[in-house]
């Protein structure tokens, strides 16, 4: 059996504190995290390591008797690894990133771009997915999303300045069918609607009145989680689209696409790159986060 060095390091910081929450507090990740790490361990090795109640956590005699074999050779490794990162501190390694299909400025390229040619030995890897996940659990170093989605334990930079969404159509679709008045005429028009995954209901389109936030739940003709074919979509007239405001922007300023509603389309609070509130960060996250700040 391989051993999971990575999973065996949260077990020996439960063993040490006795607490899920105190372990995850030391690694900078989520108590659900620790959890998560905790359970597959046990059902790889097929034995219980750990008894949880809703007060404490304490170790089977198979669990101490684990920690008591694996605690030296941990501490080894983890003095081998931070005398080694004294020695370079130059950002190298690969640099997982789950990234928000809509974040438009941060997926336009040029950031990423410009990134990569300043840090040549760094390999980035972009997964681009709208579905929420705990990003430490599933090994990413970073994430991008909306802020409002973001657990509150985590660091948050802003990667740009306020965003909105709008709705759109193309200038034919406009002449034919009219332009709405209201967010509420959209239930009468042709839609394009957006669900993040296979399983989620289309997403409601949200808009403001007076101060007031209200949403739309349109049905859409035509539904799909790729932004780029919601654009292509529109400007072809299929029908009214919401979205990001940049994902639509360079198809505006073309004449391909006409903003509608913009009364009701209030700016807020957009996107963030985010990660696990740790004292040390790596070279390379580190040089992300700088790269972040000079880019806004």
């Amino acid at each position: 059996m391989q051993p999971d060095l990575n999973a065996l390091s949260v077990f020996a910081l439960v063993a040490e504190e006795r607490s899920f929450r105190a372990a995850a507090d030391r690694l900078g990740v989520t108590r659900s995290a620790v959890s998560q790490t905790m359970t597959r361990l046990e059902e790889t090795l097929g034995i219980a390591l750990v008894r949880r109640t809703t007060r404490s956590v304490s170790l089977t005699e198979e669990g101490e008797r684990l920690y008591r074999q694996v605690a030296p050779s941990l501490a080894e490794m983890r003095a081998a690894v931070e005398a080694a990162g004294s020695l370079d501190e130059r950002p190298r390694g690969q640099l997982r990133l789950a990234v928000s299909s809509i974040a438009e400025r941060f997926l336009s390229g040029p950031f990423l771009a410009s990134f990569a040619r300043a840090h040549p030995d760094v390999q980035l890897d972009v997964n681009v997915t709208d579905e929420e996940f705990d990003i430490v659990a599933e090994g990413y170093d970073a994430g991008v999303r909306l802020g409002e989605v973001i657990e509150q334990d985590m660091i948050a930079i802003a990667v740009a300045s306020e965003e909105r969404q709008l709705a759109v159509c193309a200038p034919s679709y406009r002449d034919r069918f009219g332009a709405p008045a209201h967010p509420r005429d959209l239930t009468a028009h042709r839609c394009i609607g957006w669900r993040p995954t296979p399983k989620s209901a289309p997403y409601r389109w949200e808009f403001a009145e007076g101060g007031k936030e209200f949403s739309v739940s349109v049905e859409p003709e035509i539904t799909t989680n790729d932004m780029a074919l919601m654009v292509k979509l529109a400007v072809a007239g299929a029908g009214i689209n919401f979205g990001m405001e940049e994902c639509f922007r360079p198809s505006i300023e073309r004449g391909e696409l006409v903003p509608l509603l913009e009364d009701f389309c209030p700016r807020f609070a957009g996107f963030y790159l985010y990660y696990p509130n740790r004292r040390n960060l790596s070279p390379k996250l580190r040089a992300l986060v700088q790269h972040v700040r000079r880019w806004k």
